[in-house]
């Protein structure tokens, strides 16, 4: 059943058998150097930028259907966030596991977004010029459509 122009509707996913479905998700944000420095000696005027963003992180992850109201709520089994700081900024890493009828894919999204608002905002008094970039899915598996990786 398709929907009809301006029809909304929640896609029916409980013919679907539940089966494992992880996604990877990432995002960028470019940092000043002096920023850089000051997360490097623990110098921020909010504290720690990576617990809080961590823990943001994995709050948006469960409350994602909150945020999109046609996504499915989902059983998170696993959520983890890392960081890898760069030359340029932080680059972060969301990875969401499921055992459920759909995917992790807006799970992971919503993570990996949300852990870039909240280090913005850790960081906002000493840097407003600050760019979030590239939040996208390098991978997912599992599920009725297969396996999907970002190719470069």
């Amino acid at each position: 059943m398709r929907c009809k122009k301006n029809e909304l509707r929640m896609i029916d996913v409980s013919p679907k058998q539940k089966t494992l479905r992880t996604a990877i998700a990432e995002g960028f944000i470019e940092i000043s150097p002096k920023t850089l420095k000051a997360i490097k000696e623990n110098k921020t005027p909010k504290g720690d930028i990576f617990t809080s963003s961590k823990l943001a992180a994995i709050m948006a992850a469960k409350a994602t259907p909150d945020a999109l109201p046609l996504c499915h709520p989902i059983n998170i089994t696993h959520c983890d966030i890392k960081f890898n700081t760069e030359k340029k900024g932080i680059r972060v890493l969301s990875l969401v596991k499921t055992f459920d009828r759909t995917g992790a894919e807006m799970e992971a999204l919503s993570a990996a977004g949300t852990a870039l608002l909240n280090i913005y905002d850790m960081l906002k008094a000493i840097d407003k010029n600050m760019n979030i970039t590239n939040v996208r899915l390098l991978k997912k598996s599992g599920g009725k459509s297969g396996n999907y990786e970002r190719e470069n």
